[in-house]
């Protein structure tokens, strides 16, 4: 195997989920029966072949997400993680977290979850208003999901919970007012998501039909503006666009994502990065449950596309990633995972152009993008990278 360079991560995909929220634009599907023995033995499998090229060090973080991983049974995941310590290692700092529904059925199997040696929760609680849950499609209701959380919290070492905001008809009063209900329940994390219309989801169905509307660009500006004062103020501030941690509680494993780390992706439609000899390798794997299960069987991983990562596909990648932290892009980070100086093969003139108008800022330690910046964060990358 090759030689340790830089912090390691697994990500393990569960594609089921018991109904697809109109919102979601994931790799998840319903199916009215599932095999968990077969499963378990694929995910292991996969696990295995990716082993043999990753690197051998005990991996900084472990994330089970979805889908709706709660509905993995216990074992599979206390198998999964016995597998994980075989092959790579895990110590007593390593994060490992499940995704969970706050249902009383998913609750119910907390314990169990942790007793396989999960270590941080991330539940989708979504909203704290019950006529807004029905709206996002939610099984749960507020009262179900408080209680749930409250399980989770007494179980696990470290939790967090979504919401999303910019819903129909939200005011930025009454979005205030619910956050600020949040963050009495809040532990250390809070991700804090605003509501898009993705493609191919049956909210831009509805979308297209104007059975609902969302609120305008200023109001949506607003609220999201809003949200950073109160979290800042509350001392859980922005690391990343959409999620707020208090120092030393941000989500380890999504950070390796967005500062470039190396990362094993394995599951439906699951993505890795890996630094080998031969340079940054990414790959992706079959989407579909039933072609990603066959493939495994027949041949032990269920690889889609692989390949070697261009120095100018290695920046983009950087800045579509590292532009999301509050923190951005260090030069010595930079440096090395590409080899080069800070800001490489960017165009000067087009760095001068955004700084002039207050979108990024670049100085002798670091790019990052302004709270303005932030604003418009996708407009700011594409002009960065484009030709």
């Amino acid at each position: 195997m090759p030689e340790a360079t830089v912090p390691l991560s697994l990500y393990i995909h569960w594609p089921f989920c018991l109904s697809k929220c109109p919102y979601c634009d994931f790799n998840s599907h319903v199916r009215d029966r599932i095999d968990h023995t077969h499963w378990r033995d694929a995910l292991l499998r996969e696990m295995e072949y990716w082993a043999q090229e990753a690197p051998k060090q005990p991996l900084v973080s472990i994330f089970f997400g979805g889908g709706t991983p709660s509905l993995m049974e216990p074992a599979t995941v206390a198998a999964l993680l016995e597998r994980a310590n075989d092959l790579w290692g895990i110590t007593a700092a390593t994060e490992i977290t499940l995704e969970a529904n706050p249902t009383s059925v998913e609750a119910a199997r907390l314990a169990d979850f942790r007793a396989a040696g999960v270590t941080r929760i991330s539940m989708g609680i979504q909203s704290l208003r019950d006529a807004d849950l029905q709206f996002l499609g939610r099984h749960h209701s507020v009262s179900e999901a408080l209680a749930a959380f409250d399980v989770a919290q007494a179980l696990f070492p470290r939790t967090s919970f979504d919401l999303i905001y910019a819903r129909p008809g939200q005011t930025p009063a009454a979005w205030e007012a619910e956050l600020r209900e949040a963050l009495t329940r809040a532990d250390g994390h809070l991700s804090l998501y605003q509501l898009t219309i993705e493609p191919n989801t049956a909210f831009d169905t509805a979308y297209r039909k104007r059975l609902f509307t969302l609120p305008d660009e200023v109001t949506s500006e607003e609220l999201f503006t809003l949200t950073q004062h109160i979290m800042e103020s509350a001392g859980i501030p922005a690391y990343e666009v959409s999620n707020h941690a208090r120092p030393g509680q941000e989500c380890r494993h999504n950070l390796a994502y967005w500062q470039g780390d190396d990362y094993v992706g394995i599951g439906p439609g699951a993505h890795g990065r890996l630094t080998l000899p031969e340079g940054r390798i990414a790959w992706h794997t079959r989407k579909s449950p039933e072609r990603w299960l066959s493939a495994v069987e027949s041949l032990g991983h269920a690889t889609e596309e692989r390949l070697t990562l261009t120095p100018q596909e290695r920046l983009e990648e950087l800045l579509l990633m590292g532009l999301r932290l509050r923190e951005g892009i260090s030069r010595a980070a930079f440096r090395q995972k590409t080899g080069q100086e800070f800001p490489g093969a960017l165009d000067p003139a087009k760095l001068a152009s955004l700084t002039n108008a207050g979108f990024i800022t670049l100085d002798d330690a670091r790019l990052r993008a302004t709270p303005k910046g932030m604003l418009v964060l996708n407009t700011v990358i594409g002009e960065l990278v484009s030709g």
